[in-house]
């Protein structure tokens, strides 16, 4: 791999691998285990640490997966990666593998709601001690972190409310004490991220958002150092069975090659869509990190230049009116996935966010009037007119 091609370049070439056949395409490696040339060969395989090319099952390690791990890394700009069958599984894994009973944890309130279930829930009840902060309040991290601190975690851009996390300022404070920074990068995209560059240790993404971009499979990915991933995230998670598909390598890595041009796109509608819900009659609040209203528009601006993907946007009429909307779409979905060629709508308080107490959602910003949006390849122009047309039922 030629470590002087740009991110573009990349995209469509970095860790590719080539069979005896010399195919263009990557090749899917649709096997649960190889064979070996002679029992000592096998032996050999199982007792040493494995070169890049030796395989031995799907779960510790795969061809077509490998070159996944590869092109995502030199994209992120990591030694290594690690990737995983859900991006629920690359948080967990992420976590999971680092941390033991004692250990100290300080995550921004503002999660996705099944991170939220494992800060609160799973790790807690291995003996994790959590404490949670005001993501955007650098003043609550410095209080929260202590010499006790093992990894701090958070979302770069916050599901659902869009908050925006200053990156550089809380690894410095996580790596004063010794701390790892974990950092779920999904609303970022690989494209906008400069996470590693900003001083976290541990970059993990939903590859089923922006990195399929077609909602065809799930799948995820954990980054880091070679030591890290090697030796800590590794071990846990092909024993655990977190492990990724052959197949669904494959589809991640065609939706690589597509991805950068996919969110530029979809980045620049949202910034039009957005800037078209302003003022509205119907409407309280647009929160979008593009716009300049935006309370972290300049950290935005700084760590990922572009606003992202993802609209939030809240209605006077509460869920009456949001439910209201939602059925009056023609273009735009309703479903629960984001980062996609299409263009979907989900009501956070009833669906991602449900199991949340209503004290905990009204703390966190999630009202019951409360859209996300999340802008897919449709012109903008055509999303910009259905949404007018819904909202214009509201006024009538």
């Amino acid at each position: 791999m030629k470590t002087t091609w740009n991110k573009k370049t990349n995209l469509v070439h970095a860790g590719n691998r080539r069979s005896q056949f010399n195919e263009v395409s990557e090749a899917i490696f649709l096997t649960q285990s190889f064979v070996y040339e002679t029992a000592e060969d096998a032996e050999k395989r199982f007792a040493s640490d494995l070169p890049n090319d030796d395989f031995i099952y799907t779960r510790y390690g795969n061809p077509t997966i490998a070159m996944f791990e590869d092109k995502i890394a030199a994209i992120e700009g990591a030694e290594a990666a690690f990737a995983t069958a859900s991006g629920m599984a690359a948080v967990n894994g992420a976590l999971m593998s680092m941390l033991s009973a004692g250990d100290h944890v300080v995550a921004a309130r503002a999660l996705f709601g099944s991170c939220l279930y494992i800060l609160e829930n799973i790790l807690p009840s291995f003996g994790v001690r959590v404490t949670f902060v005001d993501g955007t309040d650098i003043n609550q991290w410095k209080k929260a972190i202590s010499q006790e601190t093992k990894a701090v975690f958070f979302e770069s851009i916050s599901n659902p409310t869009l908050e925006v996390i200053d990156i550089k300022a809380v690894a410095n404070i996580a790596k004063s004490v010794g701390a790892l920074t974990v950092v779920d990068n999904v609303f970022t995209t690989p494209i906008f991220s400069n996470a590693l560059s900003l001083g976290a240790d541990v970059v993990v993404y939903s590859a089923t958002k922006h990195i399929d971009g077609q909602g065809r499979t799930l799948g995820g990915v954990i980054l880091g150092s070679e030591d890290y991933i090697r030796n800590t995230v590794e071990p846990f998670m092909k024993h655990t069975g977190g492990s990724m598909s052959p197949f669904t390598g494959w589809v991640l890595l065609k939706g690589l090659e597509t991805l950068d041009l996919r969110v530029q796109a979809q980045s620049d509608s949202a910034l039009e869509i957005a800037k078209s819900l302003i003022g509205h009659e119907s409407i309280s609040s647009v929160i979008y990190p593009g716009l300049e209203a935006h309370p972290q528009y300049d950290l935005c601006r700084e760590q990922m230049k572009k606003g992202g993907t993802v609209i939030a946007f809240e209605l006077l009429g509460g869920k009456e009116a949001a439910f209201s909307l939602m059925n009056s779409l023609e273009l735009v979905l309703i479903s629960n996935n984001l980062g996609d060629a299409k263009s979907i709508i989900t009501h956070p308080a009833t669906t991602t966010h449900q199991r949340l107490s209503a004290d905990r959602r009204q703390q966190l910003g999630i009202t019951q009037g409360l859209l996300r949006l999340s802008v897919g390849l449709e012109d903008s122009k055509d999303l910009i007119k259905d949404l007018s047309s819904a909202l214009g039922n509201l006024v009538r």
